[in-house]
């Protein structure tokens, strides 16, 4: 499971790499047309494998939700590489001026969040228009490997104790994450998103009262005397 979970990551940044952080255009035309059909190869397929778990029977609708996904890939895509292209303009044009250089850099960073906004809510507009709200969820996990339903189920099973408001935080807050991470432009940064959110549990946990180390000691002894059958 992990070994799977590891290829996707790494398929998922090092395909985006190729058009969202990598702008020299190869002297052959060819080796960017073929780079640019994997790409669409690559996430054409992820987003069949998240349509289909979906138990969407008719294959038209299936069809159509793959479509959405896939774009939704390529539009992030779009945006980061325009992103890169400008931060490469801007250093060339500030080269001389650091406090400028950064002005115009946190310009640029607020000008694709803005663009990641009103993609991300049109985005789910076309979803919901589409499937159920548990249909939704399903596919924000597969955009994210699921590190939502992962995360929150460790959390329960390392501190047994959770009561429910604390859990309901705990989940509030591993979805506020993945709504970022849907957006990410890498799956380090897709994870990047959750280990902040993650650092904000453990602080309200810890000031709760709960020894994460002790806990998570705890846990791990369950969990091989599980596995041993005790």
């Amino acid at each position: 499971m992990k070994r799977v979970y590891l290829l996707l990551s790494l398929m998922l940044s090092g395909v985006a790499g190729v058009f969202a952080q990598n702008n020299t255009v190869p002297k052959n035309a060819e080796t960017v047309e073929n780079q640019k059909e994997a790409y669409v190869k690559m996430i054409t397929q992820r987003a069949d494998k998240i349509a289909a778990v979906l138990n969407i029977n008719d294959a038209s609708k299936k069809g159509k939700v793959s479509s959405i996904i896939r774009d939704q890939y390529s539009n992030l895509n779009d945006i980061y590489a325009e992103r890169d292209a400008n931060i490469k303009a801007i250093k060339v044009a500030n080269a001389d001026n650091k406090a400028a250089l950064e002005a115009a850099k946190t310009e640029e960073a607020a000008k694709t969040d803005a663009k990641l906004a009103k993609l991300h809510k049109k985005y789910l507009s076309k979803l919901s228009s589409q499937l159920t709200e548990e249909q939704v969820d399903q596919v924000k996990n597969g955009m994210t490997y699921s590190v939502l339903p992962i995360t929150y189920k460790a959390y329960q099973e390392q501190i047994l104790t959770l009561n429910d408001e604390q859990k309901k935080q705990i989940l509030s807050w591993l979805t506020e994450a993945r709504e970022h991470a849907m957006d990410a432009e890498s799956s380090d940064k897709k994870h990047a998103w959750f280990g902040k959110y993650k650092g904000r549990i453990n602080n309200y946990l810890s000031a709760a009262g709960y020894d994460l180390k002790k806990e998570g000691q705890e846990w791990e002894k369950r969990r091989k005397a599980a596995a041993n059958g005790n």
